[in-house]
């Protein structure tokens, strides 16, 4: 079983930065696609952002392209999601996930990812 563990959500004000970490409790981390997901109040969960197993490709909503970075350290078992020029639209749960099947590319479909952490609130005031 593998847990995933979020933090650094926090409230800012717009046009602020934060960063979230995700730390993987589990020595395989690196064989595995990671995401981002966020969830506002009465919305579906959307995809933000995913890195490949390896580190070398990323993908991202379009909404945060140019707005978020998402990378990992992969001795550290942690996935990172950078965001800067937050406004309040970014308001949202951000969970963590990682896809299923070790070795399988990152996609931006949340029904190929099977282990979620608990998820990080973010609120960015105007």
């Amino acid at each position: 079983q593998v847990q995933l563990v979020e933090s650094g959500g926090a409230l800012v004000q717009a046009g602020g930065s934060l960063t979230l970490s995700c730390t993987a409790s589990e020595h395989t981390f690196s064989s595995y696609a990671m995401g981002w997901f966020r969830q506002a109040p009465g919305k579906e969960r959307e995809f933000v952002a995913a890195i490949n197993w390896s580190g070398g490709n990323t993908y991202y909503a379009g909404n945060v392209r140019g707005r978020f970075t998402i990378s990992r350290d992969n001795a550290k078992n942690t996935v990172y999601l950078q965001m800067n020029s937050l406004t309040p639209e970014d308001t949202a749960v951000y969970y963590c996930a990682r896809k299923q099947g070790a070795l399988a590319i990152a996609t931006t479909v949340r029904q190929t990812y099977n282990s979620w952490g608990q998820g990080t609130q973010v609120t960015v005031s105007s």
